[in-house]
C-alpha cells in the first residue's frame, strides 16, 4: 500500500544533502523557463521570477506531496497571453488571484481525487508528448534575434552551444553511473560554467535573456475597475487558468505517485495551488503551477521530501536580491543540456516495447494525446480529449456486452436474464432482446447478472414495460440491486413495473 504524507512530514527521514543539491539544481533550471515564458507572454521578466518564489514555496510547505516543484509555468502563461494584450497586467493579476480562489474552492470540495479516472494510455500520451515539448523547447536556445528578427545562431555562434550543450549531457550520464551522492546536473552546469568562465568562451548566457536583478516581491492591489463588467472579462480567463494549472498539477502527482511508490493528497495540492496563486496576484508574480521538468530534475536529484522545493525557491530569491551578477553569466547551453536529459529520460520508452500488446483503441488514445500536446502544447485539452476518447471506447465496449439468456418454466412464464449493464449505449441492444409479440402474457426480466446504471435504462424498462402493457401482458423485475431500486423509485412517475422480492416497493404495472 502506497504511504500517505501527513500535514508537514517532518517525520520523515530527511537527507538533506540531497534535498539541497537538488533544490539547487532545481533553482538553476527553473530561472531561464520562467523568465523565457515572461518574456513571451509580455510580463516583466521578474513577474516571472516571483511567481517562481512564490509559487515554489507555498506549495512545497503546503502542497499535496513531498518531491512536487512548483513555479512560474508556460501551461497557465500561455492562457493568460490574450488577457495580456486585451487589458493590460492589471488584468492579468486579478484573473491569476481569481483562478486561485477557483482552484481552493474545487480543493475544499474535494474534487481533486478525480485525476485518478485518468487512463493508463493518457498518462503514455501525455507523459510522451510533454518530453518531446520539453525537448523541442531547448532548441529555442539555439536561436538569437538579429535586426528585429529571430534567427539561428550561425558558425562558431551554432557549434560553442552545441558543444557544451553535448558536454553537458555527457557530464550528465557519465557522472550519474559513477555516483549518486551529488546530483548529477548540478555537477554539469558547474563544470561547464568554469569552463566558459575559465576560458573566457563567448556564449549565450542567462542575462542575454532578461535581467534577474530585483527586489522583494512588492504587495500590489490589482489597479482594475470592481465592476461586474471586469468580472466577465477576467472569469473566463481565471477558470482556465485554474483548470490548466490543476490538471498539469493533478498529473505530475499521479507521475509522482508512480515513480516514488507513495500517495499524494490532490485536495490539498488544489487548496495549495490556489493559495499560491493568489500570492501571486497580489505580489507581482505571473502565477504559476507544478512544473513536470523540474519536478523530475528533482527526483532524479535524489530528492524526496519538502525541502528540497523550499530550499529551491529561497535560492530564487536570493538570486533576485543579491546574485543576479554571477547567475546572470551562466551559460545557457548548461541548462539546455540538463533539459534535453530530463526530456530524454521523462519519455516512457516503456510504451514503445510494449506497444504491440495493447489494444489498438489504447494504442490510439496515447497516440492523440502525445500529438496534441506537441501541436497545441496544451496540456489540459489533451488529457480532457484522452479521457473523453477513453470513456466512450469504455462505452461501446460495455454496450456491447449486454447479453439475455431466455426460458420458459413450468407455469409457462417467461424469464429472460440480463448479462452485462444496461445503460444510454446498451439500450438498443436490449431491446432487440425481446419478443414482445410472441411472448406469453406473463414475462420476468432477472437483473442479477446486470444492473439499471441511468435515466435512458429507465426509459428503456419503461418502453418495454409499455409495449408489453399494450398487449395485456405483465412484465416484473427481479434481483435488482440496492441502487437500481432506489434509481427505480425515484422514477417512479416514470415508470410503472412490478419489482419482486422487494417488500419496500411495488409498483402494480
Amino acid at each position: 500500500m502506497k504511504k500517505a504524507y501527513s500535514l508537514f512530514d517532518f517525520s520523515q527521514k530527511v537527507n538533506y544533502k540531497n534535498e539541497i543539491l537538488a533544490g539547487l539544481t532545481v533553482a538553476m533550471t527553473m530561472i531561464p523557463e520562467s523568465l523565457s515564458f515572461a518574456i513571451l507572454a509580455g510580463f516583466p521578466p521578474l513577474a516571472g521570477l516571483y511567481a517562481a518564489f512564490i509559487a515554489g514555496l507555498v506549495t512545497a510547505v503546503f502542497g499535496g506531496r513531498p518531491g512536487m516543484i512548483s513555479g512560474g509555468a508556460g501551461a497557465t502563461v500561455i492562457v493568460l497571453i490574450a488577457l495580456m494584450r486585451s487589458h493590460g497586467i492589471e488584468y492579468v493579476f486579478a484573473a491569476v488571484a481569481l483562478g486561485g480562489v477557483v482552484q481552493i474552492a474545487i480543493g475544499l470540495f474535494k474534487f481533486g481525487k478525480f485525476i485518478r479516472l485518468v487512463p493508463q494510455p493518457v498518462m503514455f500520451g501525455f507523459v510522451n508528448g510533454l518530453a518531446v515539448v520539453i525537448f523541442m523547447s531547448q532548441l529555442e536556445q539555439f536561436k538569437t534575434i538579429v535586426n528585429g528578427q529571430t534567427t539561428w545562431l550561425q558558425g562558431t555562434s551554432l557549434y560553442v552551444m552545441a558543444g557544451l550543450t553535448v558536454l553537458t549531457v555527457g557530464i550528465v550520464l557519465l557522472f550519474s553511473k559513477i555516483t549518486k551522492a551529488v546530483p548529477a546536473s548540478l555537477v554539469a552546469i558547474l563544470v561547464v560554467f568554469v569552463l566558459v568562465l575559465v576560458f573566457n568562451i563567448e556564449t549565450k548566457t542567462v542575462q542575454d535573456i532578461a535581467s534577474v536583478q530585483g527586489g522583494f516581491p512588492p504587495f500590489h492591489i490589482p489597479n482594475i475597475p470592481l465592476s461586474f463588467e471586469t468580472f466577465k472579462i477576467i472569469f473566463p480567463y481565471a477558470v482556465i487558468v485554474a483548470a490548466v494549472g490543476l490538471t498539469e498539477g493533478l498529473l505530475t502527482l499521479n507521475l509522482v505517485d508512480e515513480i516514488t511508490g507513495t500517495r499524494g493528497n490532490s485536495n490539498r495540492e488544489c487548496i495549495a495551488q490556489g493559495s499560491s496563486n493568489i500570492l501571486n496576484g497580489f505580489f507581482f508574480g505571473m502565477g504559476g503551477c507544478p512544473m513536470i521538468a523540474q519536478t523530475l530534475v528533482n527526483l532524479s536529484a535524489g530528492s524526496r521530501a519538502r525541502l528540497s522545493g523550499i530550499i529551491a525557491s529561497l535560492t530564487i530569491l536570493v538570486i533576485i536580491l543579491f546574485g543576479a551578477p554571477v547567475i546572470g553569466k551562466l551559460p545557457m547551453a548548461a541548462l539546455v543540456g540538463v533539459m534535453m536529459m530530463v526530456a530524454i529520460t521523462t519519455f516512457e520508452w516503456s510504451s514503445l516495447r510494449i506497444i504491440n500488446k495493447m489494444p489498438k483503441h489504447d494504442i490510439f488514445v496515447g497516440i492523440l494525446v502525445a500529438v496534441i500536446t506537441i501541436l497545441l502544447h496544451n496540456l489540459a485539452l489533451a488529457v480532457l480529449i484522452g479521457v473523453i476518447v477513453s470513456a466512450l471506447v469504455f462505452a461501446w465496449e460495455s454496450a456491447k456486452r449486454i447479453r439475455a439468456r431466455h426460458f420458459m418454466d413450468a407455469d409457462g412464464v417467461k424469464h429472460y436474464e440480463i448479462y452485462g449493464p444496461l445503460f444510454f449505449g446498451s439500450i438498443a441492444t436490449f431491446m432487440e432482446k425481446f419478443d414482445i409479440q410472441n411472448d406469453p402474457n406473463r414475462v420476468i426480466i432477472d437483473f442479477k447478472e446486470s444492473r439499471i446504471a441511468d435515466m435512458s435504462a429507465i426509459e428503456a424498462v419503461n418502453n418495454l414495460t409499455r409495449k408489453y402493457n399494450e398487449l395485456g401482458k405483465v412484465i416484473e423485475l427481479k434481483h435488482l440491486s440496492e441502487d437500481c431500486r432506489i434509481l427505480l423509485k425515484n422514477a417512479a412517475a416514470v415508470i410503472k413495473v412490478n419489482v419482486i422480492e422487494d417488500p419496500t416497493y411495488k409498483v402494480v404495472s
